[in-house]
């Protein structure tokens, strides 16, 4: 009885003084978050403020290591995904969101209407982020860390940062905390070294990430993460997959979002691993549950597609929504840089088509222009180093210096982009709503759309002028009416809040949808949330995921699409492959179209060869199922010729006949034509033949030869077929096919001379 009542008396001591613990720690958080609704409306202000990505005007010319050999599972003969009935856990749904409750959809792209926040109502995932016990910042590097058995013990016992990667702890005693060890002072010292090379203002990066190996091979987890990207993609570092391989392995085994992320990636397309989109599926959703973009990107594209997994709007629309928060806010504050999406198969049929591209010597013969004084390349170059893009980084030091000449010859676009920089300020310029107002109001006297909208922003947030409404829509009025896309967003914005106008969703949705035509991300998001919650407009799920993964597709991360296009450049193709890959993991489809073209023309050693066209079907079959029509025409070619799978006519024709029905592809239809000349997967029919052929011809210009010299082959085969009908015929000759005759490839024969016949005949009649 005395050991039983002891026993008591202990629990009842932990209960009484564990109480007061937990409701101190409830009050600490309630004050956090009064403190952090205080700054929602200085947040939100600056918010709006900022340059949409505006288009850039320019005055018109004339002008590897080998991968280790590893058994994987064969991929299915037409080139899909197996599909998988696992279901994450904590499945993500929509609770609390303003359609639940009966209220419209938010935006923080929208002033004066607070967005309600969404939280993740995942009992099971708060329990394993919360409860996880304090790990040290610093985890030793063993071969093999993580096995897959062991993922979900490996993602409790660490602790999951809220931004999706590894949290930076300063060194130096925290009183809740244990000293510091030597060796881990000195990973920090390392560590911090790097960072201060990164930082400056030209920064040794070999040198730098000599430091960060040393820290990382200490335990140092950023460094760890930073090292481990650098071997997957080989930047800076030789690229080396083991090693980053175990990189990766030891960040996951501690918790670490991104390591679980990039271990995901490994498994996902069999880099240095087996693949398993099993496990690939495991670490992608602990990653997405710690907050990990890359992993709740890729996790909204499968939900999405229904790869590996059963397909799920509301679960695809949950995960993009959190991606494309991360991307308005990032928009908000400083913008985001052109996207580039080259595809490679269109440059190698026509270099510099699809690039938009600006080469050293078209930029070098601007600059000349505007050293002569030539306002347009001036103003051109000033925009081209404000915003970024066509393979131009971001310099807002030189855009301030052309900006500068330009507005002194009186300029008005110069104008309104120094208002702009002034407006926002920076590192370049300070904030400063005097000068900015000054440049905007001579601008707007010009009738410059762009001083106009500034001007309307300046009233419409009462920024160095008292807060008028009624001038700031007509400002954004005027500039709207030139098509100047900020002037459209705040328009929808002061229609949506009823800012100064009657609250009317459906002109907020109008201007919204004028903005966004011009690429405008902000009016993408606005246009999502707003479908996604039924505001103003039927509730459509596809719709606000399609929108939401269009604002997610417009993230900082989109910039590795030119880093992996200038490594494919300069030779660097297993580089450029490992890129193209990750970011097709995340649904990018021209990355998809990218990494099937560099495996097509078995480019890369990270595959064996024997399974290189296996896995070059599965990434044309995402690309296809995307709506890219060349894409789907590969698709029929490899079932075609047996490329990576068995040789399927029917299964061609009918990718064939989805290029042609639904996206109009020429090269689909002449392939329809000749497969119903030959017979092939389809009944034999002259008459069908022609009439693809006839179709090809009217779709595109460049199919008219090809097509006119099968009409001509078809014309002869035709008439052979009737002559072989005729009694007479057999007087003449025993009934015989041409390809007895002259063999199987016959036809190819007859259009080769026929060809040449053409070619003599063009040369004389040019002579």
């Amino acid at each position: 009885m005395c050991c039983l009542r002891g026993r008591w008396g202990l629990l009842f001591l932990l209960l009484l003084f564990s109480s007061p613990l937990v409701r101190s720690s409830a009050t600490d958080e309630e004050s956090e978050e009064k403190q952090s609704a205080n700054k929602g409306e200085d947040e939100k202000t600056q918010a709006t403020l900022q340059a949409p990505s505006s288009s850039v005007t320019l005055p018109p010319l004339q002008e590897p290591e080998s991968r280790t050999g590893h058994s994987r599972p064969k991929l299915s003969a037409n080139g899909h995904e197996p599909q998988s009935r696992f279901e994450p856990t904590g499945k993500d749904e929509l609770r609390g969101s303003p359609i639940a409750e009966g209220h419209p959809a938010q935006s923080s792209s929208v002033p004066h209407r607070e967005e309600p926040q969404l939280k993740d109502e995942h009992p099971d995932s708060e329990t394993l982020v919360n409860s996880a016990a304090p790990q040290s910042r610093f985890q030793p590097v063993v071969e093999g860390a993580v096995q897959s058995s062991k993922m979900e013990k490996a993602v409790q016992g660490g602790t999951q940062p809220e931004s999706g990667s590894t949290n930076s702890v300063e060194p130096g005693a925290s009183s809740a905390g244990p000293e510091l060890t030597e060796e881990e002072k000195k990973a920090y010292m390392f560590y911090d070294a790097a960072m201060g090379i990164l930082n400056s203002t030209r920064p040794d990066k070999k040198r730098a990430y000599e430091k960060l190996e040393q820290a990382a091979s200490l335990g140092h987890l950023e460094a760890q993460e930073m090292v481990g990207k650098a071997y997957l993609f080989g930047d800076i570092l030789q690229q080396n997959i083991p090693r980053a391989k175990v990189l990766f392995e030891a960040l996951a085994a501690k918790g670490v979002p991104a390591g679980q992320m990039y271990v995901g990636f490994l498994y996902s397309i069999g880099l240095g691993v087996d693949s398993s989109q099993a496990k690939a599926l495991v670490y992608y959703t602990f990653s997405a549950l710690g907050g990990n973009p890359f992993a709740q990107m890729a996790l909204g594209y499968r939900y999405w597609y229904g790869t590996s997994v059963l397909t799920s709007c509301e679960s695809a629309l949950t995960y993009y929504r959190k991606v494309a928060k991360v991307v308005e806010k990032d928009v908000n504050k400083g913008g985001t840089s052109v996207i580039q999406r080259v595809r490679l198969l269109d440059e190698l049929e026509n270099p510099g088509s699809s690039s938009g591209l600006l080469d050293d010597d078209l930029i070098q013969y601007y600059q000349f222009l505007a050293d002569k004084g030539d306002v347009q390349a001036q103003v051109g170059l000033g925009q081209l180093h404000y915003q970024g893009g066509r393979g131009v980084e971001q310099d807002h030091s030189r855009a301030l210096s052309y900006f500068t000449q330009a507005a002194n010859t009186g300029n008005a676009n110069a104008m309104a982009f120094l208002g702009k920089m002034f407006l926002e300020g920076g590192s370049v310029v300070p904030q400063n709503n005097d000068t900015a107002l000054k440049y905007f109001s001579m601008a707007a006297d010009k009738g410059n759309a762009v001083g106009q909208s500034g001007l309307g922003l300046m009233y419409l947030h009462g920024k160095g002028v008292p807060k008028d409404y009624t001038k700031a829509f007509k400002y954004f009025s005027l500039a709207a009416n030139q098509g100047w896309v900020d002037g459209q967003l705040q328009l929808g914005n002061m229609f949506y809040g009823g800012l100064g106008v009657p609250r009317d969703y459906k002109m907020a949705i109008k201007y919204y949808t004028l903005a966004s035509q011009s690429g405008h991300v902000l009016a993408f998001y606005n246009l999502a949330q707003m479908h996604a919650t039924g505001t103003g407009t039927v509730r459509s799920c596809n719709t606000a995921v399609e929108l939401f993964k269009n604002v997610a597709e417009r993230g900082r991360w989109s910039e590795k699409l030119m880093q992996a296009y200038t490594d494919y450049r300069e030779g660097l193709v297993n580089e450029a492959f490992v890129k193209y890959a990750f970011l097709a993991e995340l649904g990018y489809e021209v990355a998809q179209s990218n990494a099937a073209f560099i495996l097509d023309r078995a480019e890369t050693n990270h595959f064996p060869k024997n399974e290189t066209f296996a896995w070059a079907l599965l990434y044309w079959n995402r690309a296809a199922t995307q709506g890219y029509s060349v894409a789907r025409v590969k698709l029929g070619d490899y079932h075609y010729y047996g490329y990576g799978t068995n040789v399927d006519y029917e299964t061609a024709a009918t990718h064939y006949r989805l290029a042609s029905e639904q996206q109009h592809n020429a090269q689909a239809m002449f392939n329809l034509g000749y497969m119903h000349e030959q017979g092939l997967g389809m009944k034999k029919d002259i008459h069908l033949a022609k009439r693809y052929y006839d179709m090809a011809a009217e779709t595109s210009a460049d199919a008219q030869v090809p097509v006119a010299l099968a009409l001509v082959k078809l014309a002869l085969l035709y008439s052979f077929q009737y002559l072989k009908e005729q009694q007479e015929w057999d007087k003449i000759l025993p009934r015989v096919s041409p390809s007895q005759v002259l063999g199987p490839d016959w036809d190819l024969y007859v259009m080769t001379v026929m060809a040449i016949l053409l070619g003599v005949l063009l040369y004389f009649r040019r002579v």
